[in-house]
């Protein structure tokens, strides 16, 4: 039973040990030459000023949401296409319905100016909240 697992555990290491001489050949062989710009905090796109207690837009969160549904979509839709021979016409026609409503769910965020990242529409849109 556990014979089974060594190529996953081979794998786990090849690529662990591929991530360390990588990783340490770029320190040794590439450049280093930080500066007061490259040492500053940079976080989600935006310059760290102000007070940390500052809003930010729902826009960042409506994409993200965005996002965090269509990794789901691939979680569903990766496994049932690789069985898709063997799980016959209702299995299709499910994930055609499931497909559907997240398009529709797409179209609905996109009226909403969700991927609209224009200045003037997202304080348009913080006004409106």
């Amino acid at each position: 039973m556990l014979a089974s697992y060594v190529p996953i555990l081979v794998l786990f290491g090849v690529a662990f040990a591929l991530a360390l001489v990588l990783m340490t050949l770029s320190r040794i062989a590439g450049p280093y030459r930080p500066n007061k710009i490259k040492l500053d905090p940079y976080e989600s796109g935006m310059d760290p000023v102000g007070q940390a207690k500052e809003r930010y837009s729902i826009a960042f969160y409506l994409v993200a949401m965005e996002f965090i549904v269509f990794d789901l979509e691939v979680i569903f839709i990766y496994p049932w296409a690789v069985g898709f021979r063997d799980l016959g016409v209702g299995t299709f026609y499910a994930m055609v319905v499931f497909v559907v409503i997240l398009f529709v769910g797409l179209f609905y965020t996109l009226r909403k100016g969700t991927l609209d990242w224009d200045m003037k529409s997202l304080k348009h849109q913080a006004m409106k909240l």
